[in-house]
């Protein structure tokens, strides 16, 4: 039974942010996820999505959201945090923990800077600050792609990229399968949220990140690199960093222990 499961959405910038709600707790955790949410977004998903954050219940309610519907080109990565901001003070929310994971780990980022007074918490997984040249070289490929309309090609670059050599071995044998999967009606969505990624920059503004922050990052990470995470953890004060070797960009997929780090770090005071 997942306590107080819901699917919903609230209203920001004249248009609606899809989100999925659970748990019973007062102090609420906010979870924004990757590029793959220009994809497919988290509407209707809050029993698939509940099953991880089980262990917290009884002390948080959880919300993972999606990025707005209707997003204007040039859209950035600083008005998808604004955004957000809106979107949870709508929903009664003034204090919350926000774990972002990649490109949901930038607008993480973005609100702790613009919006000190409502992360009380960070988690920056797999992420990174500003869009360095590995970056550049693995979004601008996905861009390609998308822009080509090559869905199957996008799929396979993103899972090789992203994977330790033993999840690969099991995943490629779906590889004639993977053409059909989070396939949009269009990409408009992705690209927004690709490009808005090559045009993040919050490398300067590190210092002055105000609350504890956890870094998570693979070792062998492809797509934005462990040094991202590693010059993180060397700007921002009271921030602490573990790589887990030998996994890459789906460590928080991939790692056993991924969502207990991030439940110690929650409950520290």
């Amino acid at each position: 039974m997942i306590p107080n499961a819901k699917n919903g959405a609230v209203k920001v910038g004249g248009t609606e942010m899809y989100f999925a709600c659970f748990g019973r707790g007062k102090k609420t955790l906010t979870v924004l996820p990757g590029l793959s949410d220009g994809l497919a977004t988290v509407k209707g998903k809050a029993m698939l999505l509940a099953g991880s954050y089980r262990p917290i219940f009884d002390d948080y309610t959880v919300y993972v959201f999606s990025r707005k519907n209707d997003m204007p080109e040039g859209y950035s990565v600083w008005d998808m945090a604004n955004d957000q901001a809106a979107a949870l003070k709508e929903l009664g929310v003034e204090k919350t923990a926000v774990l972002g994971v990649s490109q949901g780990g930038m607008i993480a980022l973005a609100m702790a800077l613009d919006h000190p007074g409502l992360v009380e918490k960070l988690v920056l997984a797999v992420s990174a600050p500003r869009a360095n040249p590995l970056i550049r070289e693995r979004v601008g490929r996905w861009i390609e792609l998308a822009e080509a309309g090559d869905h199957k090609q996008l799929m396979i670059d993103t899972v090789e990229n992203s994977y330790s050599p033993e999840r690969l071995k099991k995943l490629r044998r779906a590889y004639h399968l993977i053409g059909s999967i989070s396939k949009p009606k269009d990409y408009r969505r992705f690209l927004i949220n690709a490009h808005s990624i090559l045009a993040f920059d919050a490398f300067d503004r590190l210092g002055t990140v105000a609350c504890p922050t956890l870094i998570l990052a693979g070792e062998d990470d492809k797509i934005v690199g462990v040094e991202a995470s590693r010059e993180m953890r060397q700007r921002i004060p009271n921030s602490t960093l573990h790589v887990y070797p030998g996994l890459g960009h789906a460590a928080y997929e991939e790692a056993a222990d991924f969502y207990e780090r991030v439940f110690r770090f929650l409950k520290q005071n």
